[in-house]
């Protein structure tokens, strides 16, 4: 089953989302996980979340976007210019950076010089920067909004019930999530970081139903499965978009083992169960803004920090990675301030900056990350 999980983090277009088109569902994409995945199932569709892996070459992203940005919507574009994106049905991008939200106008722009590269559904979506009760209200109405082109574009009918059962499913999904996390806490570690990354992954392009009964397998697996741990350091990997298998596996090729996370596409968003018995477009709304520890988020640093602690805490964790994707301002800035702290705390930490992509610069990697266990040995 972790092999399943993993060939579908390697790939864009994996086995299930082929099996799904082929029995006739449609698949959206979407750029964000401030983008309910909810919303899309209960309208019977696919949700997908965009990445940019596979990427060989930048000529499109760097004509449209520039060279100084961040590279992980630059590969996105990249991508999508090709045709590799042409299985999506739709696509929904959002502000979840400056960068990010540029994606939406230069993927545009590129289809008129690219044709048939834009999806025929393609939504731009408004996220707000805070969580409190006007922003919460803009941000329920935004997805009113979604809902209603969805129900348009593809004929279908979003009912409250409808979401109330996605609810339960996603829930279902983060129960299980929290459950990998208590193995990967404890003391003898029954999987890989990388592993563990490529479960996570594959949760954002499986159908909900099928990636919960195959966790469901394998978390049982696990249970009984021998320690991968064994005189490894424990270490705890933060920052910006890394969804590279190969990026962890260069990490614990060092001597060590990630049994902790909190980036994106990993482990930051499954730790709260979604309000399944209110109205649900709003509690949706509350859930998204409320328990995010995203630093687009303003205002909210020491609520990240603890959350961090926390985790490092249960983890017992010998050290932390702190990455941020080149010119990611929003990781990058926070990381400076955490390092300061996280070591205040007696956690010894190490930054660093990367490309997102292939990995181009994996010996200065290496050797960064040869260094940093050397220290924490």
């Amino acid at each position: 089953m972790i092999e399943q999980m993993k060939e579908a983090a390697h790939v864009l277009e994996n086995q299930f989302v082929r099996k799904w088109r082929e029995d006739g569902g449609k698949v959206v994409g979407y750029s964000c996980t401030f983008m309910p995945e909810e919303i899309i199932h209960a309208a019977g569709l696919l949700p997908f979340r965009l990445r940019g892996i596979g990427t060989t070459t930048l000529s499109i992203g760097d004509a449209y976007f520039g060279p100084v940005i961040c590279s992980f919507p630059k590969c996105m574009l990249q991508l999508a210019g090709q045709g590799i994106y042409n299985f999506l049905d739709g696509a929904i991008i959002t502000n979840g950076c400056d960068s990010m939200r540029r994606l939406e106008e230069c993927w545009r722009k590129a289809s008129e010089d690219y044709p048939g590269t834009l999806p025929g559904y393609y939504e731009f979506f408004s996220v707000p920067h805070k969580a409190v009760d006007y922003s919460i209200a803009f941000y329920e109405e935004e997805l009113r909004d979604i809902i209603g082109t969805l129900e348009t574009h593809f004929r279908v009918t979003v009912t409250d019930e409808a979401l109330r059962k996605s609810i339960r499913l996603y829930n279902e999904g983060r129960t299980l999530l929290q459950k990998l996390d208590s193995l990967r806490f404890s003391e003898k570690v029954p999987l890989t970081g990388g592993d563990a990354m490529a479960i996570l992954i594959a949760g954002h392009a499986l159908p909900r139903e099928q990636f919960n009964s195959m966790l469901t397998r394998i978390i049982g697996d696990l249970e009984r499965a021998p320690s991968q741990s064994e005189k490894k350091k424990r270490l705890m990997l933060i920052g910006s978009a890394s969804d590279d298998i190969d990026f962890i596996r260069v990490i614990e090729d060092a001597g060590a083992i990630i049994v902790a996370d909190t980036v994106c596409f990993g482990s930051r968003i499954h730790s709260y169960q979604v309000d399944g018995e209110g109205e649900p477009v709003h509690a949706l709304s509350s859930h998204y803004l409320n328990h995010s520890i995203c630093p687009r988020m303003l205002g909210y640093y020491k609520s990240r920090l603890a959350h961090i602690m926390e985790t490092a805490r249960k983890a017992k964790i010998d050290g932390v990675i702190l990455q941020n994707v080149r010119f990611c301002d929003l990781h990058g800035s926070e990381n400076g301030v955490l390092e300061r702290d996280i070591e205040s705390a007696g956690i010894p930490c190490m930054r660093l900056e990367r490309e997102y992509g292939p990995l181009v610069e994996t010996g200065r990697i290496r050797m960064r990350i040869d260094a940093f266990m050397e220290r924490i040995s």
